[in-house]
């Protein structure tokens, strides 16, 4: 059903085309939902944001003055610089040409311009605001794990197969067995050249999943047993581990800070379109 939003009309095809936009992180993020009740609010939530950008560029686009031709034409170069399809830049702004592109930058630019004007009177954020922030979100300025280790790879590769790699590596884990030093066997016996320097720290989260859940649960000085990952097969020794800690408030008080003022800009910006919404006339055609 058509929209006709304080007497400009938005045709259905306009809002389905905004729920087939939202729809694969939506369908991901509610996946646990019923699906009609999912649809539902699909549909709910793509009418709602075309209400609001229609408001939007009807209170906005008539602001005077226009913003400079040259000015969108930089902008739009620049832009294109970007891309290496010039074909992407007009699907992501879903525009067929470049004077269509133009015209979404000037609403873009005219919209950070009016949002500017309703964040300059802000306040910045107390310090008791910052503390009573930190100290009811601590686990989010927690550090993570970090650890330094050393890894005998062999790789299962077009040079090397599955059972090669396989055999290649038991044998040396039967040298690790036998008394031989992980660190000169690593050195003689890896693919990997810098695998058996000690890293550097390593924080969770940096390498690839398979291998973190296995050295992540090593003790200091302890040998893993073989493991498979996307490269082939390890084994790994653990030499130092430093669990996470958190960050102290004066380490994080400016990321909060800009945090607090995100939230304070956010909300300033949703009470503006509700005031738009509630003065706006809209009708189901």
């Amino acid at each position: 059903m058509a929209l006709l939003i304080n007497g400009e009309k938005v045709e259905d095809a306009v809002i389905r085309k905004e729920v087939e936009h939202l729809r694969p992180d939506y369908e991901k993020t509610f996946a646990d939902m019923d699906p009609k009740e999912r649809e539902d609010q699909l549909i709910d939530w793509s009418r709602e944001n075309i209400v609001e950008r229609t408001l939007l560029k009807q209170e906005i686009g008539d602001i005077e003055p226009a913003i400079p031709t040259d000015k969108l034409d930089t902008i739009l170069g620049r832009l294109k610089e970007e891309y290496e399809d010039p074909q992407e830049l007009y699907k992501d702004f879903d525009a067929e040409n470049d004077e269509k592109i133009k015209e979404i930058l000037e609403l873009i630019i005219k919209t950070e311009l009016r949002f500017g004007e309703l964040y300059k009177d802000l306040p910045k954020p107390s310090q008791a605001e910052i503390e009573k922030f930190y100290e009811e979100n601590k686990e989010q300025f927690r550090t993570a794990d970090q650890l330094r280790a050393a890894h005998i790879v062999k790789y299962v590769d077009w040079q090397s197969d599955e059972a090669t790699a396989y055999n290649a590596i038991r044998q040396v884990q039967e040298q690790i067995k036998n008394g031989a030093s992980f660190e000169i066997v690593v050195d003689k016996y890896t693919d990997d050249p810098d695998s058996g320097n000690s890293f550097s720290y390593l924080t969770k989260g940096e390498d690839i999943e398979e291998f973190e859940d296995v050295i992540f649960n090593l003790g200091v000085g302890e040998v893993s047993d073989i493991f498979r990952t996307r490269f082939g097969f390890h084994i790994a020794k653990v030499y130092e581990k430093k669990p996470g800690i958190i960050a102290s408030l004066k380490e994080v008080k400016s990321q909060i800070a800009n945090e607090l003022e995100e939230q304070m800009r956010q909300q300033v910006v949703e009470e503006f379109i509700d005031q738009l919404k509630s003065k706006a006339k809209i009708e189901e055609v």
